[in-house]
């Protein structure tokens, strides 16, 4: 499957696409919400991992539906050095698909799935990790970027 087409606003004052990142491998995770526990274990595993990613030629973004502002705050409190993403209308995460239904104490609503992709220089989706577990994720992107 080829990527879906995206831009957006970023951390840092950046903008990220799908076109500036073509001839690159790179890790485009989705998550629900900047500065809660599971995210922020997601977030700061991925931030330590950050060397040997980069050592692999592995560029990493990751997407939310928060506002810039909730997402700078988050960057700059965890020192998050790649790309985090506003999709605030939630239109990349719906191309995506992880833009889906969820329930809480019977609650149903639309929310992130917490879901990655990683994506081929040549913008090829190889691998997706579903309902990703925060803990572990770092390690599986490591060891899926190695055998790249």
């Amino acid at each position: 499957m080829a990527t879906p087409a995206f831009t957006l606003p970023a951390s840092g004052g950046r903008t990220v696409s799908d076109a500036a990142l073509r001839g690159r491998p790179f890790l485009l995770y989705f998550y629900p919400k900047a500065d809660t526990s599971g995210c922020t274990v997601q977030a700061c595993g991925i931030q330590e991992a950050l060397p040997a990613l980069g050592k692999l030629g592995l560029e990493v973004i990751g997407v939310s539906p928060d506002p810039m502002k909730a997402i700078e705050k988050f960057a700059a409190k965890y020192a998050l050095s790649f790309p985090l993403a506003s999709d605030a209308d939630h239109a990349v995460a719906e191309r995506f698909g992880v833009w889906v239904e969820k329930s809480m104490y019977g609650r149903k609503y639309m929310g992130m799935e917490r879901t990655s992709f990683l994506v081929g220089a040549d913008g090829t989706v190889l691998r997706v990790w579903r309902k990703v577990k925060p803990a572990e994720h770092a390690a599986e992107v490591s060891a899926a970027a190695r055998a790249l």
